[in-house]
């Protein structure tokens, strides 16, 4: 296409003009990002020949999405989630801030106010038929140093790749636990198996997957906020080492160091001690916080999550 009208002067001032920038009234960072997304969105308007029909399409899988309450589920699967966590690592890299436990993206299926426990917790109700497993590790400072009374708020999938709250068939909470460390900066639960899961296959965000030639499988994971005064808070997630979508995460998630060396028994002796009976799992890991004297990076990034206020 031969016209180019955002470059004209009309077309740039009517831009200000829509992103409010022509008035004092608004707030100046809201009009910065607007200008910014409606200055490249002509653009690609224009550069790609947008047609008419193509752009409601659009719309509408905007208007599908927020209905179906994906959107979260597809910044995750376009990779920007991650994009987020690769820029927060330069930013490290740039300011001489390294060690500890690595980062990777949270997800929309967090949910604040789960139960606390002092050291151990069984984080599973026992309605799921999955495999019993046990979890353990320490949270440690990037000296070795443990870290007593460090909190570790943990939450899983069942095994049928569900969330408890999301899913309302599971108790409240299930999944879900908070954890403080012992004196020796110790954690242990007993939960089961995660299983792996996909996009909803008829939903919004596997429909774009489908038009880009990708899949929306993710590994089986265990999901971790890790938090201890003077340390800076990390997001992470776990993914267990024999999952096939291990290394072809649909959400980018995986990282060499998360990788978690999970062993399935039948030591029936075993079993017994753990109070369990038939194959059973393990997992050791554990975790590294960076040092921090700045109370803004001690506490989880702020962004709506379920029954946080």
């Amino acid at each position: 296409m031969s016209i180019r009208l955002s470059q004209t002067a009309h077309a740039q001032q009517f831009l200000e003009e829509a992103s409010g920038n022509l008035n004092e009234a608004g707030n100046p960072r809201t009009k910065a990002l607007i200008y910014r997304i409606l200055r490249d969105t002509v653009n690609i308007i224009e550069d790609l020949e947008v047609t008419p029909e193509e752009f409601w399409k659009a719309v509408n899988y905007l208007n599908e999405l927020g209905k179906n309450q994906e959107a979260g589920l597809l910044v995750a699967g376009l990779g920007l989630e991650h994009y987020l966590d690769l820029l927060m690592d330069a930013a490290d890299e740039e300011a001489g801030k390294s060690g500890g436990t690595p980062r990777t993206i949270e997800g929309p299926l967090y949910v604040a106010g789960a139960p606390l426990s002092k050291y151990k917790a069984r984080l599973d109700d026992g309605q799921d038929p999955g495999v019993p497993l046990f979890m353990q590790g320490q949270v440690r400072d990037t000296d070795g140093k443990p870290l007593a009374g460090a909190i570790v708020d943990v939450w899983q999938a069942n095994t049928g790749g569900t969330y408890s709250w999301f899913d309302v068939t599971q108790s409240e909470f299930n999944l879900r636990r908070r954890i403080e460390t012992d004196a020796q900066g110790n954690y242990c639960f007993r939960s089961i198996v995660p299983s792996g899961y996909g996009c909803p296959p008829t939903g919004p965000t596997q429909q774009l997957l489908d038009q880009l030639g990708r899949h929306g499988q993710r590994p089986a994971h265990i999901h971790f906020f890790i938090s201890a005064p003077g340390h800076r808070h990390l997001t992470t997630q776990i993914n267990l080492s024999d999952d096939p979508y291990l290394h072809d995460d649909f959400a980018y998630a995986t990282r060499d160091e998360l990788i978690a060396e999970i062993r399935f028994s039948e030591d029936q002796q075993l079993a017994r001690e753990f109070g369990v009976e038939g194959r059973f799992a393990q997992i050791d890991f554990n975790f590294e916080l960076q040092p921090t004297a700045a109370p803004v990076e001690q506490k989880r990034m702020q962004r709506v999550r379920a029954l946080e206020d």
